[in-house]
């Protein structure tokens, strides 16, 4: 007898409709937008997979523990019981709260690094990489040797590359590093988790070397759990242990827990320094709010603190971590390859394989985006060229990026099985055709952030606008 499917810990009690255009409503919306996914108004989207920050279900225990929510300016009950939450969970005896992770991230390097100085991550993201460069200092990636294998099984493939950071340390720029910072999961390369072993010998670099190191850790509750699966000295720990474990490891983390806390809006600084914490705590006072809420009301504290707990469920993280799993064995049933092995909070296809007619100047991966909500009302990210690639003043790229790659994010406790067997069946009807997804090019792009507001039209249409 087959094993029985792993259940969702939960069942449904509130929903909300989603729209239905027709073809013709889609073909128009995406022109409207500038044929980017971003622009898309959210009623113009069938299944939302554009990310998962900000955009899961809070639990019934959420919503009665916002009821209660203290809304004083200064000293809130609710304060107090995020802050207990997080100093159980991290360990670090200074939490300041921020309304979002970027929030963090600008508090962190305007107190932390100085113009010119070097911030070294396993993988930078978007918004990380932005705040870095907006501070002078300078972002550089060090993802280890097997991440450049997207077919490899290799279970930690969001590693950072021991090697490469030792030689960069003991190196002539060595003295240029003002941060090391760990991304669990590596949100850029994959989804892909960093083992203990990992975060463990860069610790120790970075006490040898001197250099201040944390961790980026968004979602370290699927993290803990694919080390729980992945790494056998951790197989007995609770995903609760093994999270703490990583905590401890760190001087400090940045968090948007808009992930992994369950919650549409709130993030946290956790700090050991006694120094770091006064500088970070009057940017945040003179910028987010005052120390006790930092940008947050009482209810989003209240809902945090109690996604806390329930993010750290085994039940919910092995359901999770087992409907991610089943749509990439569909996707890939379908004749689409996805970034091996399959992450949880996002699965990453590879569109330069599936679309080999398309060059890199055509934006592979965003034509197959905005296929996918052509023919099916599927909202995505490319993580490709668009997203990564160098281009000239006239917007047209110079330098491709390494892969091609589609972000499929899962919403937290949000869509059912029947509604990713839908987006296989939208993909197996791309891989039947492929030839017929047309590429793209830029015409308009901010000099930041480019894939948010980047627009384009039809590489085989000129003078669109």
């Amino acid at each position: 007898m087959d094993a029985p499917p792993i259940l969702p810990p939960y069942r449904i009690k509130v929903v909300e409709p989603i729209p239905f255009l027709t073809a013709e409503d889609r073909r128009r919306a995406l022109a409207e937008a500038g044929y980017n996914p971003f622009n898309l108004r959210a009623d113009q989207i069938t299944v939302d997979l554009l990310s998962d920050s900000g955009t899961g279900a809070t639990s019934a225990a959420q919503e009665a523990a916002a009821a209660v929510g203290d809304e004083s300016y200064a000293g809130a009950r609710s304060w107090f019981r995020f802050c207990h939450e997080l100093r159980e969970l991290t360990e670090y005896p200074h939490i300041l709260p921020v309304h979002q992770g970027r929030a963090g991230e600008r508090i962190l390097f305007t107190s932390l690094l100085k113009p010119g100085q070097i911030c070294v991550s396993n993988t930078h993201f978007d918004t990380t990489h932005a705040n870095v460069k907006l501070v002078g200092a300078e972002a550089v990636d060090l993802p280890c040797p097997e991440a450049a294998d997207l077919d490899s099984h290799a279970p930690f493939k969001g590693n950072i590359d021991l090697d490469a950071l030792e030689k960069l340390l003991t190196g002539p720029d060595g003295h240029r590093v003002g941060l090391v910072l760990m991304t669990i999961t590596n949100n850029g390369l994959g989804a892909q988790p960093v083992s203990m072993a990992n975060l463990t010998a860069v610790r120790d670099l970075c006490r040898r070397h001197e250099k201040p190191f944390f961790l980026d850790a968004a979602r370290f509750a699927e993290n803990a759990w694919l080390v729980g699966q992945r790494e056998p000295e951790y197989r007995d720990w609770t995903p609760r242990e093994i999270a703490t474990r990583a905590f401890q490891l760190a001087d400090g983390c940045v968090v948007s827990l808009k992930k992994d806390g369950l919650s549409a809006i709130g993030g946290f600084l956790g700090l050991r320094d006694d120094g770091l914490h006064a500088a970070c705590e009057a940017n945040l006072i003179a910028t987010e709010g005052f120390s006790t809420y930092g940008g947050l009301a009482g209810h989003d504290l209240e809902r945090l603190a109690q996604g806390l707990r329930e993010v750290l469920d085994p039940a919910y993280l092995r359901a999770r971590a087992a409907s991610t799993a089943r749509l990439a064995q569909m996707i890939n049933d379908a004749g689409v390859d996805t970034v091996q092995p399959a992450g949880i909070h996002a699965l990453y296809l590879n569109a330069g394989r599936l679309l080999p007619h398309l060059s890199p100047g055509e934006f592979p991966g965003h034509a197959l985006g905005c296929q996918l909500y052509l023919d099916g009302g599927i909202r995505c990210a490319e993580l490709g060229s668009l997203y990564l690639g160098g281009m000239n003043d006239e917007h047209r790229l110079v330098t491709p990026a390494p892969f091609e790659l589609v972000r499929l994010a899962i919403p937290r406790r949000v869509y059912t099985d029947t509604h990713f067997e839908y987006v296989a069946a939208v993909l197996a009807d791309i891989a039947k055709n492929p030839e017929r997804v047309r590429g793209y090019r830029v015409v308009s792009s901010p000099p930041l952030l480019r894939h948010f507001k980047v627009r384009l039209a039809p590489a085989d249409e000129k003078d669109v606008e």
